[in-house]
């Protein structure tokens, strides 16, 4: 594409040399990595690193000119932009050809639950026999194109390539987790969503954003920006999300788990097995712009376990409803539905059960906990992996939690580790966050088997497990691989068919 149409609808600040409008792009990259000859190289100040400082290497590379915010020596055609991220974004849907235009884009945020509601959600779309494409925390897929996730929301110019590269595969259905950060930092700017999704709301990523307020902000704009056709799915039953109704254009649905006053809720919740039943109800007509929802109510069974699996499903449903797709198609999709790695996710279920979830903050803590409130074993037994990067105030918080809820479920002892053979770099656990973690655990005469290495952590909590017992692996980023590490130690030694079936629930595993 030439430079010309490239900035027609891009407002730039100047040039370090004359403008050649006809000069061919083929390529946008921020990344030196990704530059090729040809490339019009985007230099973002990032968190870790600032992209002026690459300029060079991009021009060794084959950058024919680069996108700056201020500019530096580099002999080659600088762009100035006052807002690089805003720029990129732009320059990325012209460059793509809009293809948001051309997509049926559902949104779906929330502190917990984004990935297994949009997989759900996902599932959902297919069983009716609509191409989809996702893209979320685990991977961006569509078609037979999977390529396993860096970040929760991509940057703006992958965002639309995956899209422009959906589209050529002929899908126009697009299923999207929307993250705090790719909001604030505009990735997702120029997205304008059909359906947009708020689940809950509580305490994360709160040193990235400088504030819990600032964490709000970030979050709440996907509902407060939608535009005047789209449908705002919100949940009644978290205060501050509540909040929303008037504060988007969009047209409002609301859901509660606890009561029915609202558009849609649940009745009969069976959740004894670990496994939830429940009765869908939707409590009145509801007026869409091409179709009415009517009121009625139908049951739903699912196929995973944990209570947070009840509340991403009617989100799920509320989204299927919304698109146009029968109850009935809906009912068996989730029935069918196999889960989310890592989301109470049961990975094996014999002589005794190992349970692998994403034990991320509070609300992660509270859903997963009072869920074995109400499951049937003889003994707790818990791998919690202390939160690298996350601050005092996070891993003070889940300490907390975790404490009151281990209280109730009669649980005195549980092991601890900071994942040093695993963890990357960005998720290191600071000696202030281990000692703030073991300070409110002693307090509250909770004992901690502490390992520094997750693979001995692992094994440790193997050797006590013992029949009828649960197996809990907690946590997130270093202990990510914690559930492949139990399942090969449990098949060590086992012949070949044994060594299968211990396998089999980890074998499409992304990490």
């Amino acid at each position: 594409m030439i430079l010309k149409n490239l900035l027609e609808e891009v407002k730039y600040e100047g040039s370090n040399k004359d403008l050649d409008l006809n000069l061919d792009i083929a390529n946008l990259a921020y990344h030196t990595d990704d530059v090729v000859d040809g490339s019009m190289f985007i230099a973002i100040k990032g968190l870790v690193t600032d992209g002026h400082k690459y300029i060079s290497v991009a021009k060794e590379k084959g950058a024919v000119a680069v996108m700056v915010e201020e500019y530096t020596e580099d002999d080659i055609l600088q762009i100035k932009f006052s807002n690089i991220r805003e720029a990129m974004a732009d320059i990325a849907q012209v460059f793509y050809n809009y293809p948001e235009k051309e997509m049926y884009k559902i949104g779906i945020t929330a502190t917990n639950g984004k990935t297994t509601t949009s997989f759900m959600t996902n599932a959902i779309l297919r069983e009716a026999g609509i191409k989809t494409g996702i893209i979320g925390t685990v991977e961006i897929s569509y078609d037979d194109v999977l390529i396993p996730s860096l970040l929760t929301t991509p940057e703006s110019v992958e965002m639309q390539k995956h899209m422009r590269g959906m589209i050529e595969h002929g899908i126009k259905d697009l299923v999207m987790e929307v993250s705090s950060s790719g909001m604030e930092s505009l990735r997702v700017r120029n997205i304008n969503y059909d359906i947009v999704t708020f689940n809950n709301f509580s305490r994360e990523h709160i040193d990235q954003h400088g504030s819990f307020e600032k964490y709000w902000e970030s979050k709440s704009s996907l509902i407060r920006n939608a535009k005047e056709d789209a449908v705002a799915i919100l949940n009644m039953d978290e205060e501050k999300i509540s909040t929303l109704v008037n504060e988007t254009k969009a047209k409002v649905l609301t859901y509660s788990l606890d009561n029915q006053d609202y558009d849609f809720g649940i009745e009969n919740l069976d959740i004894s097995t670990g496994i939830a039943n429940y009765d869908f109800v939707v409590n009145r007509d509801i007026e869409l712009k091409d179709r009415t929802i009517k009121k009625g109510k139908f049951n739903v069974q699912l196929n995973i376990a944990g209570y947070s699996s009840v509340m991403n499903s009617v989100v799920a449903i509320i989204i299927g409803l919304v698109r146009g797709i029968d109850s009935e198609v809906i009912v068996r999709s989730l029935k069918k539905f196999g889960g989310v790695e890592r989301r109470f996710e049961m990975i094996y279920n014999h002589d005794f059960k190992i349970i692998d979830d994403h034990f991320a903050n509070m609300r992660n803590i509270e859903v997963t906990l009072s869920t074995l409130m109400n499951m049937d074993y003889n003994n707790l037994k818990m791998v919690y992996g202390i939160r690298g990067n996350r601050g005092l105030t996070l891993n003070g918080e889940n300490a907390e939690a975790m404490c009151i809820w281990l209280k109730k479920l009669g649980v005195n002892r549980i092991l601890a580790t900071s994942s040093v053979d695993t963890v990357g770099p960005k998720d290191t656990v600071s000696s202030d966050e281990y000692d703030i973690f073991m300070k409110i655990m002693g307090e509250a005469d909770i004992e901690i088997d502490y390992h520094d290495r997750l693979d001995e952590t692992v094994k440790q909590a193997l050797s006590e497990v013992n029949d009828g017992d649960i197996l809990l692996l907690a946590g997130c980023q270093g202990i990510d691989p914690a559930g492949r590490m139990a399942l090969e130690f449990l098949a060590e030694g086992k012949d070949e068919d044994t060594r299968k079936i211990i396998l089999d629930p980890i074998k499409d595993r992304v990490c």
